[in-house]
């Protein structure tokens, strides 16, 4: 019998991604390793650690390192002065409100020139295409690059440019690309999921944009969700770690209670998961798990 292809896909959700590591150490401790490993937004970042074969401690040590409150501590004043003087100071695609050369330092160091084709465990990241809006899969760049591209928020970080595209960050396109295990084939998908979170109060003009992109980003997860259900036939397991406190975007001392959600939740389905590889045949399903 053909032994089953399993997927992790991690989607969007800036620190609360963190949750794969503990989905991760579930995993490992049951003898179960993904085939492949697909990453967006804030999930390239862990998907990549777990491609390269980190450990969780050693992935859970990397990720803090690199994911501090200062990666957008440092304006970038021209572009807003761009953005207040189009006309005389010029405007293009590549418009962000904070220097990125940090994070760039940042993701050089931890990765160096590392390529998709040194994983140990294939890996794909996903990004958009700034000018048609199309999902971009990446898969024969740098991981920084990678990484970078799909991290790109609007307004926050300018888009990057990787193999002649401009792309933006991969949440834009789909925040959870489940398309991109299934099309690789994968009979098991374990798909973790965040819904964007809403903004307590709109006071500032950068909020307002943040909560037009999280309605916008909620629904596009539903219905793609939805859609993916009704077409396709893998075995789709989909943890959304409910948590009992408010995760903020550089809350990386939460850590340890955001991996134990990942951990209790993919634990609470880990029977399910073995009978799933183990079917001679797989059944199309369609799992939610929250905790």
């Amino acid at each position: 019998m053909k032994e089953k292809k399993v997927a992790l896909v991690i989607g969007a959700g800036s620190v609360k991604c963190a949750a794969s590591l503990g989905v991760l150490r579930v995993l490992r401790q049951a003898g179960i390793m993904p085939d492949l490993v697909v990453g967006c937004s804030g999930g390239a970042l862990f998907a990549a650690a777990i491609a390269v074969g980190l450990s969780v401690d050693e992935a859970t040590a990397l990720t803090q390192q690199l994911w501090t409150r200062d990666l957008t501590g440092r304006r970038n004043h021209r572009a807003l002065l761009q953005a207040l003087l189009p006309d005389r100071l010029g405007f293009n695609g590549r418009f962000g409100l904070r220097d990125d050369q940090l994070i760039l330092q940042r993701l050089n160091e931890a990765l160096g020139q590392q390529t998709f084709a040194e994983t140990q465990i294939p890996l794909f990241i996903t990004a958009t295409d700034f000018g048609t809006g199309e999902q971009v899969v990446l898969q024969d760049s740098r991981l920084t690059d990678a990484i970078r591209a799909s991290i790109a928020i609007p307004f926050v970080f300018a888009p990057w440019e990787v193999n002649g595209r401009l792309l933006l960050d991969g949440y834009l396109s789909d925040p959870l690309p489940v398309n991109v295990a299934m099309r690789e084939g994968a009979d098991v998908i374990i798909a973790l999921g965040f819904e964007s979170p809403f903004q307590p109060a709109l006071t500032s003009p950068l909020r307002y944009v943040f909560q037009l992109s999280s309605i916008m980003a909620n629904s596009m997860l539903k219905a793609r969700l939805a859609f993916y259900h009704q077409t396709h036939h893998a075995e789709l397991l989909l943890l959304m770690p409910q948590f009992r406190q408010r995760i903020r975007l550089f809350d990386t001392a939460k850590f340890p209670a955001i991996i134990a959600a990942g951990e209790e939740a993919m634990a609470a389905q880990l029977p399910y998961l073995q009978s799933a590889i183990s079917e001679s045949v797989v059944s199309k399903q369609y799992s939610v798990v929250s905790n």
